[in-house]
């Protein structure tokens, strides 16, 4: 009944309603994470501690989930590829999108954290998304910059001009705040990377999210587990109260990856990665706010100019999808 419930949604519904969830997780976790890892706030977990809770609570959802969907497969005579019985996709497209969306893109974004500001976060990490995602869909997919395309990205690159470039030149005064703009620059080229892999791929958003979440388990756990206990790093998983290693692997794990990793991924399936990225234009904005009212950070000018410009340049790219848009809606209407 549900199953038929759902079907009564045009493929624009549920695109639309993944991108309302995902606009609200991911305002939430750019607030959340920079408490988590800001120093000041006195927060005993570490960017890599955080990065463990993320992957292990997932991981608890995920990993059975995967293990019955690959199990109903084989039961129902598929011969679709898994990996480890665990991951519903084969072992070579688990590895490639999970090293970029489950893995390197959890210890780069926590890592920023631990540097730089919400304030920076919120315009580096959504602006350079569409960024990244549409040089690489261009690349990798083929698809077409267009002029209005390509004034977008040039509004992005200002913005993040702005707030990674100040940065930058106070580098000389011993100023560490630039490290997390690059690590936030980064991790936003991961998720793109993964988002361009899910696309060209036709990914599944549940079989995606949890393949990403298998290869992060597979290498991360055991392998932060090892150096924590041996001394090499500094970590704090064994030692941390309970209730924030609970509260990050909710959170982190099961908001983060499970809910909004689908949502995500269901709008990339019906929408494209460029345009998908492009529809996030509120969280520069939204997070912005929250890190001014509630984290109390200032907002300086040159925050507030590249947050104008990467929001403009982020709805140029919505205005630049849309006669494509028309065309899809048309074409699945007729």
């Amino acid at each position: 009944m549900s199953a038929h419930k759902l079907h009564r949604f045009s493929p624009r519904s549920l695109g639309w309603a993944a991108a309302v969830v995902t606009v609200l997780i991911w305002t939430s976790f750019i607030l959340i994470a920079r408490a988590s890892n800001d120093p000041a706030r006195g927060g005993v977990l570490t960017p890599f501690d955080i990065a463990f809770c993320r992957i292990l609570g997932a991981g608890v959802i995920l990993l059975p989930w995967g293990a019955y969907l690959v199990w109903r497969d084989r039961a129902q005579g598929g011969v679709g590829a898994s990996w480890l019985g665990v991951s519903p996709l084969a072992a070579g497209i688990t590895v490639k999108t999970g090293f970029f969306g489950g893995l390197l893109y959890a210890l780069l974004v926590y890592s920023g954290f631990a540097y730089a500001p919400a304030l920076h976060a919120s315009v580096l990490l959504p602006g350079s998304l569409p960024l990244w995602t549409a040089l690489l869909a261009a690349w990798l997919l083929g698809e077409r910059l267009t002029p209005t395309r390509l004034m977008g990205l040039g509004l992005i690159v200002l913005g993040d001009l702005l707030v990674g470039g100040l940065s930058l030149l106070r580098a000389f005064d011993g100023g560490q705040v630039w490290l997390g703009d690059v690590l936030f620059m980064l991790a936003a080229m991961c998720w793109a990377s993964y988002s361009v892999l899910a696309r060209h791929h036709s990914l599944d958003a549940v079989r995606a999210t949890i393949a990403i979440t298998t290869l992060a388990c597979v290498v991360y756990l055991p392998g932060y587990s090892v150096l924590v206990l041996t001394g090499v790093v500094k970590g704090h998983v064994f030692t941390a109260p309970w209730r924030d290693l609970l509260f990050q692997a909710a959170f982190q794990g099961w908001g983060s990856v499970v809910v909004s990793g689908i949502t995500f991924t269901q709008m990339i399936r019906h929408y494209g990665p460029v345009r998908s990225t492009m529809i996030t234009a509120l969280v520069p904005g939204l997070s912005a706010l929250g890190a001014v009212a509630l984290l109390g950070e200032p907002l300086r000018w040159n925050l507030a100019a590249g947050l104008v410009l990467v929001t403009l340049g982020i709805l140029f790219g919505v205005r630049a999808s849309l006669p494509v848009a028309i065309k899809k809606e048309a074409a699945y209407s007729g």
